[in-house]
């Protein structure tokens, strides 16, 4: 990342990742011009904390680094899972702005998200470290209120895919077909681990 200048963060727990979080990083690259999309993975997502279990970071970081290999301007981000703890936004805008010279952060986040961001720890601050990139979906309405709020916001139109999580999951655990809703990579190593199906795919 030393020479990206114009750089995405596109967070998430990844559990696991899908094309719907790819074709997301890849369309904001292309609309907003940027050197580089992060796709950064959670450590403790405090705001899931309790309500599931979550799979072991470095899995998740592993499946993700097996989904962006070879495509160019996507890259696994590992910083909060570096830093421990529950992985709070703003103290990784922190970070990356520490860089010399400091890139220009653009926060990707789904338009349904974007209506809660105040809700986020410290969001004033995150406002000030990150352009906000909203990823909607055509014909969908744009979160109000955002700009009155001080936020600088983007809207990048990416195609409506509905894939979920959770579905993911219970497809593993099931033994049913994973192909062309993770990358190949990532189904080989889901799968070669034992993810989401107690170690016995």
């Amino acid at each position: 990342m030393a020479m990206a200048q114009r750089v995405g963060i596109l967070g998430g727990t990844f559990d696991p990742i899908h094309v719907g979080h790819l074709v997301a990083a890849v369309n904001c690259r292309y609309a907003l011009d940027l050197d580089l999309v992060i796709l950064m993975v959670a450590n403790e997502p405090w705001q899931k904390v309790g309500s599931r279990p979550v799979s072991p970071a470095l899995d998740r970081l592993a499946l993700v680094e097996a989904c962006v290999a070879g495509v160019e301007g996507l890259e696994a981000g590992r910083t909060e899972i570096d830093r421990g703890g529950p992985s709070y936004t703003v103290e990784t805008l922190r970070e990356l702005r520490a860089g010399v010279p400091p890139p220009d952060l653009y926060l990707i986040v789904g338009w349904d998200v974007a209506s809660s961001l105040q809700s986020w720890d410290r969001w004033e601050e995150i406002r000030d470290l990150a352009r906000l990139v909203v990823v909607n979906r055509p014909g969908a309405a744009s979160p109000v209120g955002l700009e009155d709020s001080g936020w600088r916001v983007e809207t990048v139109e990416v195609p409506n895919l509905e894939i979920s999580s959770t579905d993911l999951r219970e497809r593993a655990r099931d033994g049913r077909p994973l192909d062309y809703l993770i990358p190949a990579g990532g189904v080989e190593l889901l799968r070669r681990r034992g993810m989401y199906c107690g170690g016995e795919c």
